[in-house]
């Protein structure tokens, strides 16, 4: 059982093409505030960034944000948040976002949506720490990366267990709850001193 007190999100600066990824970003930040979960999050005020953090503070919730100088103009950072951190660049927003974070969660987004996701995730893999890692998969969004990582995994570039550790929800509502209920699979044996004999993943 975690104890969930902040959650990191990574998602779009972006609204999408449909209307229902804000309402599940709108959902997800009312489901946070209700909690008592404080929001970590990218720090802008546009697109689904900009929508949770909204949802968080309506709901009299709290969010702190986390943004490089060099972005605070292009993504507008947010005016209304507890908490902002500015800092040099990506790799210490990356940093401190995973300090700050119990458990870490994508929305629909783009690039640096991805590229935040899968560091925790692969931190997570490694063992750095057991912070849980989720998709939520509005409108099937994820639906396709998804079945590439049963890809990897058919492929033999990742362990089973390791891909049961990828929490994935269909419903904003359900998120706070399954990462509250997390447990860690774990490989029966060291899998990376298996790794380095067998040469297998």
């Amino acid at each position: 059982m975690q104890k969930i007190h902040t959650i990191g999100v990574f998602c779009g600066s972006s609204a999408g093409i449909d209307p229902v990824y804000a309402r599940d970003a709108v959902l997800l930040g009312h489901e946070m505030a209700s909690r008592g979960i404080t929001l970590i999050y990218g720090g802008g005020s546009i697109g689904l960034m900009g929508t949770i953090a909204d949802a968080v503070l309506e709901k009299g919730g709290k969010a702190e944000g986390v943004i490089p100088q060099h972005l605070i103009d292009r993504e507008l950072a947010h005016p209304g948040i507890q908490k902002m951190h500015i800092v040099k660049d990506m790799a210490e927003r990356k940093a401190l976002l995973w300090s700050l974070s119990d458990a870490f969660i994508a929305l629909p987004g783009g690039l640096g949506t991805m590229d935040e996701w899968f560091e925790m995730l692969t931190g997570f893999q490694l063992e750095i720490s057991e912070k849980p890692c989720a998709l939520l998969n509005t409108n099937g969004y994820f639906d396709a990366l998804i079945s590439f990582l049963d890809h990897i995994v058919a492929e033999k570039f990742m362990r089973v267990e390791h891909r049961a550790n990828i929490i994935i929800a269909q419903r904003p509502e359900d998120m706070v709850t399954l990462l509250h209920a997390f447990k860690v699979t774990a490989p029966g044996t060291n899998w990376i001193a298996e790794l380095k004999k067998n040469n297998f993943y």
